[in-house]
């Protein structure tokens, strides 16, 4: 049971500093025990008192680091079932399924996959690199593997084997081949090479007490295989362990989940995109697909994107200047806000209108144009701000700017901040762009 903040509060060395962002050590307590801050904070609790109160406050999900230092993937540490209630804490991470005869096949693809979309690289995370019983070509395939950069989950169930290969994948290893009749075999060798163990069962129940059985052994490096004989059991799976751990508070079943796609949709690409964006949201935090193609990607990436962002914390862009089709110093400037919405139904129609064009996005806060305006962070006073802090004169010998239709009130008052510049109202709709740029003379 989770320990309330008086509770905490007797254990802690009363000091009174701010050490820990807190005026009181009552203070620090309270919000240790509603996890919004960690142990750690405090510099004068003792290593006794920390793994007393250690696992007491810890999320009913265990955050699980596959790696260490920078080069690492977070999963885990999940304290509610439903983004609206707080937010989701580890982003969920795609896989792609790979074998001994399929992975020079699949690399270009593999490859191809890595953009930044807001700041975040979406890229293909994890190969699954499968074992089909030559302990030297999987070897091979192994090294393969470990060249490209990604986390390598070893499936294989061999333990000869697995001893073979786990020094070939790197240091971001998940070994995925525990279950009833092996785990204990399996956690040594894990434990040893400083891997996270993968577990799996015939059922809910074995799986239980496998998970059980290894934590007696000391080991809660774990992820669970929550992958079932069929959709509905995999779904199953995911969500009453999910339950169990932050409903019920049963920590056994509190670790991260592997949904393996490959195995219960194998070779339709359609279904397994649709079941991957299921997964997203209920609850894969590691989702293994036969391929990620780039048309799978872009709806997948962008959907994990919106869940796993705080919702109280609009998504934005970074302020800049974005030239599209082909612009340069002298083409026309557009500006709108960096709410990430706008960003790209604005930019999606610009570059669709087929005219260069730079757009110009200034800090707005992460508002849309009229909330923007409405707050005043977007006025004339915030543009010339933009202009002076990107040294836009400098860069862009064109002297007009586009501001949105909606905010036409601001025409005048921006053209008295910017000196020499022609300021011209766009339609109120983006859709409308298109149209307006193809027939637009500057």
């Amino acid at each position: 049971m989770a320990l309330k903040g008086l509770d905490i509060f007797k254990l802690t060395p009363k000091t009174n500093c701010k050490d820990c962002g807190n005026p009181t050590c009552m203070a620090f307590a309270m919000k240790v025990a509603q996890g919004a801050v960690e142990l750690d904070k405090c510099p004068h609790l003792s290593d006794d008192v920390k793994a007393q109160l250690g696992d007491a406050t810890a999320p009913p999900m265990k955050k699980i680091e596959v790696g260490s230092g920078d080069d690492k993937f977070t999963l885990g540490g999940e304290t509610v079932l439903f983004r609206h209630d707080k937010t989701f804490v580890s982003k969920n991470f795609f896989a792609t399924w790979v074998c001994e005869g399929c992975f020079d096949g699949k690399l270009p693809l593999i490859e191809k996959v890595d953009y930044d979309r807001l700041g975040e690289r979406m890229y293909v995370e994890f190969l699954n690199v499968v074992f089909t019983g030559d302990v030297e070509k999987y070897k091979e395939l192994v090294a393969k593997a470990a060249k490209t950069g990604r986390g390598i989950i070893l499936d294989v169930g061999d333990l000869d084997a697995a001893k073979a290969v786990i020094d070939a994948a790197g240091s971001r290893v998940i070994l995925n081949g525990a279950n009833a009749s092996n785990y204990e075999a399996f956690s040594a060798l894990a434990t040893e090479k400083n891997a996270v163990l993968g577990v799996s069962g015939a059922s809910l129940d074995e799986l239980y007490d496998t998970v059980a059985a290894l934590e007696k052994l000391g080991n809660k490096n774990l992820v669970l295989d929550v992958t079932g004989d069929t959709v509905k059991a995999t779904f199953a799976n995911a969500v009453q362990l999910r339950r169990a751990a932050l409903k019920d508070n049963d920590r056994t079943f509190g670790y991260p989940s592997i949904v393996n796609l490959h195995k219960i949709a194998q070779g339709d690409a359609n279904m397994q995109t649709a079941l991957a964006s299921l997964f997203v949201l209920k609850y894969g935090s590691i989702i293994i697909m036969d391929e990620m193609e780039y048309s799978q990607a872009l709806p997948l990436y962008g959907l994990r994107q919106n869940i796993y962002t705080d919702p109280q914390k609009p998504m934005k862009v970074e302020p800049g200047i974005y030239p599209l089709g082909g612009a340069d110093e002298n083409s026309v400037c557009v500006t709108t806000v960096d709410f990430a919405l706008t960003y790209f139904v604005v930019s999606g129609e610009l570059e669709r209108s087929g005219v260069p064009l730079n757009l110009l996005i200034s800090d707005a806060g992460g508002y849309s144009v009229l909330t923007a305006w409405a707050a005043g962070k977007l006025s004339a006073g915030s543009i010339a701000k933009f202009f002076a802090e990107f040294e836009i004169e400098s860069k862009i010998k064109s002297r007009t700017l586009v501001i949105p239709g909606k905010v036409a009130v601001l025409k005048g008052e921006i053209e008295e901040k910017l000196a020499g510049w022609k300021v011209v109202v766009a339609p109120n709709e983006a859709v409308e762009l298109v149209k307006f740029f193809r027939e637009f003379k500057a």
